[in-house]
């Protein structure tokens, strides 16, 4: 015996735990997972429907960059517009955090050694405090301190650490402790040490995540990797996946991660296999289709799209449903790992949609009986409570 154990369950570092608004991040909450918008923050109704269109893909948290005056002063309307906590990006500005902390940003995003003096410093924390605002301490390889550059010479993980750590001794200084810290790179070794450091020195939560990672394809490579290494060590309390691409792709590959790490579960996950000369259908276009089809979909399940018999009925039995490919334009529908009906191939994918949309409806309908019979039988405690 190897020792392996299937979904294994991955242990996660022990952090403190802060809220950013009514997201739990650190301790045992779930792994949250964040994008940012990149429209002008100054438009809001052009924000707003961007910050929308994250949330049906699963956001947990957006952050929104607020440069300029016109930014907080719509930050406003867009808090009380979306249904998730906002974090407002902030750099240099001090004015800029007391605003965001004031329009109702749930976090802000600063490097307090950016910020200015000492009196400006305690402003805005002042501010975070009165406003209810967790901080984060956005450290980043491309922007590190001119001390800490000349004392090391170049980005490495321990100048990438010790300017995370003089920035959380700042806040700490000013009695303050709700806040999570990120050592963001481009480059995945680079940002993988730095976090793997930064963990072993503190009981932060981290927002994890490797900065500027490039386009859709490339991007969510390159973030898989390193994100991947990070949570399979058990590191990372928030994150981000860093795409040239709109924020809800950056969401969708987000949960991706999670979900493949056993960490999280969310929709539809579907096992498809990479297709070859023996489908019986076209499982490329199929599992595309299905995808767009079931993004809707919040309650996890599984679904295995497998063209042929080699490896169909053995995939099938590991999920809620499942198709393979058959004989005679037919093909083999299953529930539950076991054969249950064929079905023709020009109905499959309609058919496909109504088991999995049925499935849920059944899971939701026993997860609501569950939850009213156990509210129903707390009753009598609560009333000999009184």
């Amino acid at each position: 015996m190897s020792g392996y154990r299937p979904y294994q369950q991955i242990e996660r570092r022990k952090s403190r735990q802060i809220h950013v608004g009514k997201v739990a991040v650190g301790g045992d909450a779930p792994i949250s997972v964040q994008t940012m918008t990149n429209t002008l923050t100054s438009d809001a109704q052009a924000t707003i429907a961007q910050i929308r269109r994250a949330e049906l893909a699963g956001v947990d948290i957006v952050r929104v960059s607020c440069p300029d005056e016109e930014s907080t002063a719509a930050l406003a309307e867009i808090v009380q517009e979306v249904n998730v906590p906002i974090v407002a990006d902030i750099h240099f500005h001090y004015k800029r955090a007391i605003e965001a902390a004031k329009a109702g940003a749930a976090c802000l995003r600063i490097n307090p050694g950016n910020i200015g003096s000492a009196e400006r410093v305690r402003e805005v924390v002042n501010a975070a405090k009165d406003h209810g605002c967790s901080i984060r301490i956005g450290v980043n390889a491309g922007s590190l301190e001119k001390h800490l550059l000349e004392k090391y010479g170049e980005p490495n993980p321990d100048a990438l650490v010790e300017s995370a750590l003089e920035h959380a001794k700042i806040l700490e200084d000013h009695d303050f402790h709700e806040f999570k810290i990120s050592v963001k790179a481009s480059d995945v070794f680079l940002a993988v040490a730095a976090y793997q450091q930064l963990a072993d020195a503190c009981d932060h939560p981290l927002h994890i995540g490797i900065t500027e990672a490039g386009s859709r394809r490339a991007g969510t490579v390159k973030s898989s990797i390193g994100l991947g290494n990070l949570l399979w060590a058990g590191v990372g309390d928030t994150m981000r996946v860093s795409l040239s691409a709109e924020p809800e792709e950056e969401v969708l590959v987000g949960w991706d991660i999670l979900k493949s790490l056993g960490l999280r579960h969310r929709g539809v996950k579907i096992i498809s296999c990479p297709s070859c000369a023996r489908q019986g259908f076209n499982v490329i276009q199929t599992v595309q289709t299905l995808e767009d089809r079931l993004a809707h979909i919040k309650t996890p399940l599984t679904l295995s799209i497998i063209g042929c018999v080699v490896n169909g009925p053995g995939e099938a039995l590991m999920t809620d449903l499942g198709v393979t490919g058959g004989g005679s334009g037919r093909h083999m529908v299953y529930s539950a790992g076991k054969q249950d009906h064929t079905i023709p191939a020009d109905s499959m994918i309609d058919h496909i949609v109504d088991l999995v949309e049925e499935r849920v409806a059944n899971i939701e309908a026993e997860e609501a009986k569950e939850k009213a019979e156990g509210v129903e039988a707390a009753l009598p405690d609560l009333a000999s409570a009184k």
